[in-house]
């Protein structure tokens, strides 16, 4: 006999928060065969878990590295779920962002827990990685019709390239469609207003607030 819907989301969000991948696979396993609705397994389970290790990094019980190994078991029971989803959840069009570490700089560990954080929050994000030279932003956001581009540095050598996307977003006439995110060590909102950007966030939880903010309350 299968547990209970609501056991089974306390183990799917559960299982994210202690960061227990094998938990998470065999709960999400059950989820299904029990016939229960993929969409509030991912929502109510696996989504709760990561907003509830949001919370503690953001009240600095966690650290980035317990975040990465939550989103990993999120990954994992995503990978069952979503198979399961009606059609018109799997299809439904999502906001579409581009993420990268602008060229010259190879810190990714902050650009990577912002991207969880925002394919968390239902955001489509497609990751450029590390060191990506400053055209490679424009040219995927056209390609891919993004919605936005976040722009992360750690180092004040390179902070200058996120001016260079701005401006070079201008030239491409794709400006006023593509809204510019940036974060990082050396970054603030002073700078972010001063490179015309749209919006400047100190970390994962806060990029997560302004991206709904410009995004989805725009």
């Amino acid at each position: 006999m299968f547990e209970s819907k609501e056991a089974l989301l306390k183990r799917l969000s559960d299982g994210v928060v202690d960061m227990e991948e094998e938990d998470v696979i065999e709960a999400s396993k059950e989820y299904i065969e029990a016939g229960y609705e993929a969409f509030d397994g991912i929502m109510q389970g696996l989504v709760d878990g990561m907003n509830r290790a949001s919370v503690l990094y953001d009240e600095e019980e966690y650290f980035v590295t317990d975040v990465l190994l939550c989103s990993d078991a999120m990954y994992e029971g995503l990978n069952i779920l979503r198979p399961h989803l009606p059609a018109e959840e799997a299809d439904k069009a999502k906001i579409k962002g581009v993420i990268g570490v602008v060229e010259g700089d190879t810190h990714d560990i902050g650009k990577n827990l912002v991207k969880i954080m925002l394919e968390t929050a239902g955001f489509e994000m497609i990751d450029l990685g590390r060191d990506v030279p400053l055209d490679s932003f424009v040219s995927k956001a056209k390609e891919v019709g993004a919605d936005f581009v976040c722009l992360s540095t750690l180092m004040t050598t390179t902070m200058g390239g996120m001016k260079t996307v701005v401006d070079r977003l201008k030239e491409e006439g794709l400006r006023d469609k593509v809204k510019v995110l940036i974060g990082g060590g050396p970054i603030s909102q002073k700078y972010c207003d001063t490179i015309g950007a749209d919006g400047y966030s100190s970390n994962a939880v806060e990029a997560v607030k302004l991206a709904k903010k410009l995004l989805v309350t725009a």
